[in-house]
């Protein structure tokens, strides 16, 4: 089986595995992004790399009703490093992330918006950006926290939702980087785990979880322990 051929050990090398480390520990689990229909799979692609770039370990993605296809292709699956969390209603993911202590922030012209520099972003938070021309619906608009807005100097009215994304991710950066909050780990260490094993070991992790297999273990190089060892014990699972 190809999993578990020798040549397939030896993609990890400690290089490797120590970058995914580095990157790990820079994960900000209390920051995320909510998109509301969201559809042109450019856009998506490049709001989930911003994101990662930034540090965040998962996003909420309301399933667009146009082009849903070409977002799960092009969006989702060439995204290895971001987990993408779906919702069929956008109201739906809001609820959820305010119980969960989110303060929600949407990019949305109205009078009540601020400045995006002038929010919280080392509290919990989630960044909502709506859709191409459309813009944050109203039913979502009515449930969040605060509306913030990007000062625009020239003729257009708005970014690209995929820049505006970039930019206000970079003010969440710096202020996150001032008060400290890259300095260490901060993922849950059970989802760390799990998350190195699954960038380390991708195949190997969809072969465990479909069939419901704890991860075998990896030493301090990211090299499998006994991998024949522990195939032999499973094998038949």
């Amino acid at each position: 089986m190809l999993l578990f051929c020798s040549n397939y050990y030896d993609l990890m090398t400690p290089e490797r595995y120590q970058k995914y480390q580095q990157t790990l520990n820079l994960r900000q689990p209390d920051l995320t992004v909510l998109t509301d229909q969201v559809h042109k799979p450019h856009n998506l692609s490049a709001i989930i790399r911003t994101c990662d770039a930034v540090g965040i370990h998962e996003v909420h993605v309301t399933q667009p009703k146009e082009g849903y296809r070409d977002f799960r292709g092009r969006a989702c699956g060439s995204q290895r490093w971001v987990q993408v969390n779906l919702y069929d209603e956008v109201t739906d993911a809001i609820t959820q992330l305010q119980q969960q202590g989110y303060a929600i922030y949407a990019a949305h012209f109205s009078e009540q918006a601020v400045n995006f520099r002038d929010v919280d972003y080392c509290r919990p938070c989630a960044v909502l950006l709506g859709a191409e021309k459309k813009g944050v619906s109203s039913a979502a608009a009515a449930l969040v926290d605060q509306h913030i807005t990007i000062p625009m100097q020239g003729m257009v009215g708005s970014f690209n939702v995929s820049v505006a994304a970039a930019v206000i991710l970079a003010e969440a950066q710096r202020q996150r980087e001032q008060a400290g909050l890259y300095e260490q780990a901060r993922l849950n260490q059970g989802v760390y785990q799990q998350t190195l094993f699954q960038w380390a070991y991708p195949e190997l992790a969809e072969y465990c979880d479909q069939r419901g297999l704890a991860y075998p273990e990896l030493d301090g190089q990211g090299v499998l322990i006994n991998p024949s060892d522990w195939y032999a014990k499973v094998k038949d699972k």
